[in-house]
């Protein structure tokens, strides 16, 4: 194969392969956001996609990644990764640009179809992709700096997303009131443009370096390296707990989007900016919570920040009541702050700690085990969804307080649960198990020191008062631009550090 392989990675490789995967990650972000969420969802309804659908198609992309099996198994035969993920990323954006040309070449029944079997090979490539990623991640960011690097990424991606979904936004309410008769061929040409964004993302790639992958020493077959996660205790507590928590957030979140456009009528441009509301939470708070994983741990984080987002979800059941009312525009300002808070730190805590209790040698196989976990969870909670939709359509639980006096009435609703408000409730019952199991697991490593209350709130207020201003503003436009350069800095300082030891020793 035409990559080659480093023995080790001297400081200049790591400092190229950090930025590469940097900028990676914003070619990533903009082609997720061009192409999946609220725009991916409307296109669907747009080939007249019913709720059974929509869930299938939310359940696609998670069940594919049951192919990062056979995925560990090529990664170890191979032993390029960068190879499987260029060629598997290729191949998986390609079925993409396919899927821009539905509306050109298909009717909207067999554009359902074909929407489907299209987005099967894209998924399917896709979790070959991110097997081979996630090992060859792993050896190129220095433990030290895990949580402050992908903290940075995700950052610099979700700044970057921000002003995307906005620009996306806009653009397809101003072709819908010029070019009405042919909306659909709006969601065509931005699922194009995410193309292209990954493409880029398949170059940075492509330029990353490598290092020789580090074999286990028990030369096991490659079924008992694939079980060995499932009888390790510990990963195996995580596992329940990734896959329980992955359950309940897929039972709700594909249906968020439905709800909003179906069930409240709400415009395209509303949704997206609740979204970007959510994006800028999560922009504000990266940072945050990667500064205090490396110190408090990630499970500390996740315990703080699961009942967060469980506890939005279950606030979406009180936005009607039972239509809409003049709490549910608040509530839901309310609901995408509070996820966008939480989800940073879920996301960001989670992924670490999968990174952090694999061992050395033997990642791929024991990140695929939890991306397996995660994600077949992640399918089966939409497919059963999109499934009872019709069935909960015809029924509805109240719960409505009254009070009679000789001068009236007054009637007070204070639950009324219809369709997809029994998904709510549902998922933030399983939620809560999640959270339950999440205390069995243990971190490894030394946690450096507590966090207090009045710290967390200063860096909260740091944050916010840093966008709020001009200044704060500019520096968010430029982020995506100059983060690497700080990571540069930060893993010179580390690699100093260490050869500084050396010679003392």
């Amino acid at each position: 194969m035409p990559f080659r392989l480093k023995d080790t990675l001297t400081e200049k490789d790591r400092e190229k392969g950090l930025r590469a995967m940097m900028n990676d990650g914003l070619a990533t972000q903009a082609m997720v956001i061009f192409t999946g969420g609220a725009f991916l969802v409307a296109f669907a309804l747009k080939l007249g996609a019913s709720n059974t659908v929509i869930g299938l198609l939310a359940a696609i992309p998670p069940l594919l990644q049951l192919l990062q099996i056979p995925a560990v198994y090529l990664v170890e035969k191979v032993k390029n990764r960068r190879a499987i993920t260029v060629y598997a990323s290729v191949l998986s954006r390609v079925f993409f640009l396919l899927i821009t040309l539905i509306p050109f070449l298909f009717g909207y029944k067999a554009g359902l179809t074909f929407l489907a079997v299209f987005l099967v090979f894209n998924s399917a490539f896709s979790a070959i992709s991110a097997a081979s990623w996630n090992s060859w991640i792993r050896d190129i960011v220095p433990q030290k700096i895990l949580g402050s690097y992908f903290s940075s990424r995700m950052r610099a991606a979700t700044a970057l997303g921000i002003f995307l979904s906005l620009a996306g936004a806009l653009y397809i309410d101003l072709w819908k009131t010029n070019f009405g008769e042919v909306e659909i061929y709006g969601y065509s040409i931005l699922f194009f443009l995410g193309f292209i964004a990954g493409m880029i993302g398949v170059y940075f790639l492509a330029v990353s370096p490598e290092p020789k992958m580090e074999m286990s020493e028990a030369a096991d077959s490659f079924l008992k390296r694939i079980i060995k996660p499932f009888k390790d205790l510990n990963f195996r507590n995580l596992l329940v707990f990734s896959g329980a928590w992955s359950f309940a957030v897929s039972l709700a979140a594909p249906f968020f989007t439905v709800y909003m456009l179906k069930r409240l009528e709400l415009n395209m441009s509303f949704v997206i900016g609740l979204s970007v509301l959510s994006q800028i939470m999560n922009f504000l708070f990266f940072r945050v919570w990667g500064r205090f994983s490396d110190r408090i741990g990630n499970k500390a984080v996740l315990g703080l920040n699961c009942p967060l987002f469980i506890f939005s979800i279950l606030g979406w059941t009180f936005t009607t009541l039972p239509e809409k009312y003049f709490l549910t525009i608040p509530l839901l300002v309310i609901i995408h702050i509070v996820m966008g808070i939480s989800l940073a730190g879920v996301n960001l805590a989670s992924g670490n700690l999968g990174f952090k209790l694999a061992p050395r040698g033997e990642a791929t196989a024991y990140l695929a085990a939890r991306n397996i976990i995660f994600f077949i969870a992640a399918g089966i909670g939409p497919l059963l969804g999109g499934m009872f939709a019709d069935f909960f359509a015809e029924r509805e639980l109240s719960w409505t307080l009254l009070w009679k006096s000789p001068a009236g009435e007054f009637v007070l609703p204070t639950l009324n649960l219809q369709q997809w408000d029994f998904f709510f409730m549902f998922s933030f019952v399983i939620g809560l198990y999640s959270i339950h199991k999440l205390a069995s697991v243990r971190e490894t490593g030394k946690i450096k020191d507590r966090v207090e209350l009045g710290e967390f709130l200063f860096e909260t207020r740091r944050e916010v008062r840093s966008l709020s201003t001009a200044g704060g503003m500019r520096n968010m436009l430029a982020f995506p631009f100059v983060v690497s350069k700080k990571i540069k800095k930060k893993v010179k300082k580390k690699v100093r550090k260490v050869k500084s030891k050396r010679r003392k020793k």
